[in-house]
């Protein structure tokens, strides 16, 4: 296991290097854009404002139509550095919110996505990989991708949601 300070100078080697800032760089623009395209697209439902690029873990920004606003949900359209891919989550506003439609969904035979396997320090109640292995070359083909998974993710779960709750 590599210490703090051989971890940092690994870093700094590779920032030296320039690829990971213009990569990062590229990619919250890219985000940046796609928050800006849902909004323009999505007039009913609400889109987040800002966006997360926190600690390198994920980046995302939120949607919230009106069916999941009424319950206090929303939708995450994520990108996750780990796995290099966007995924789309059911998210909850809260703990309370995340934990009761973690259990109804839990209860269910035909479950439309993969639940996460508990609550406690998850940021989403279901996920479903959007797009795997992204084309960043090719951004407007990525956002239709994007688009259409996240349509039909949302377009699913209002279903299931005004049958189920």
């Amino acid at each position: 296991m590599s210490t703090l300070q051989e971890n940092m100078n690994e870093y700094k080697s590779q920032l030296r290097r320039g690829a990971i800032q213009a990569a990062y760089r590229g990619l919250i623009e890219y985000m940046l854009s796609l928050r800006t395209h849902f909004s323009n697209n999505y007039l009913l439902a609400g889109v987040s404002g800002s966006l997360y690029n926190g600690s390198m873990d994920m980046t995302f920004f939120s949607i919230q139509p009106p069916a999941f606003k009424q319950r206090n949900l929303k939708v995450v359209v994520v990108f996750t550095y780990e796995n290099f891919r966007f995924e789309v989550w059911l998210a909850g506003a809260n703990k309370q919110v995340q934990k009761k439609y973690w259990q109804l969904f839990k209860q269910s035979a035909q479950l439309p996505f993969q639940l996460v396997p508990a609550t406690q320090g998850a940021d989403a109640i279901l996920e479903q990989v959007l797009v795997a292995e992204p084309n960043f070359d090719d951004l407007p083909e990525l956002t239709h991708q994007l688009e259409i998974g996240t349509r039909a993710f949302i377009q699913e779960l209002e279903q299931y949601l005004a049958n189920h709750d």
